[in-house]
């Protein structure tokens, strides 16, 4: 059951609780926020596992073995795989440490907060 069936307006995760109520609906959104994330690095990690074996698999075939020779950009070299899967790893890794990020690191605003920056401000 959502909040706007209630006629009440849905709270932000970050924004101070005023009641009870609104600090309990905010822990269980920021909850399945988290179990959300969680789900989502298992599957995309099982998606560049996979990604990561149809690489491998390929190069293999393609430079007629295995990496005896090193790494290359370029393909099609005896014993030389190319080293393209780094970029997406690299990409997806970072996607996923600044979601950890926002969902793990940032903490609500608390009401200190809020006095502080109208100190700063005035």
């Amino acid at each position: 059951m959502s909040d706007t069936q209630h006629g009440t307006r849905p709270a932000d995760v970050g924004a101070p609780a005023r009641t009870v109520e609104e600090a309990r609906q905010q822990a269980i959104r920021q909850i399945e926020r988290r179990r959300k994330f969680n789900r989502q690095l298992v599957i995309s990690g099982i998606v560049i596992v996979l990604l990561v074996m149809s690489w491998a698999h390929s190069e293999y075939h393609n430079a007629g073995g295995w990496p005896t020779s090193g790494f290359s950009h370029r393909s099609s070299i005896p014993h030389v795989w190319n080293y393209w899967i780094i970029y997406p790893i690299i990409l997806w890794a970072s996607i996923m440490g600044f979601r950890a990020w926002s969902i793990y690191g940032g903490k609500p605003i608390s009401e200190s907060d809020i006095e502080e920056e109208i100190r700063r401000q005035s």
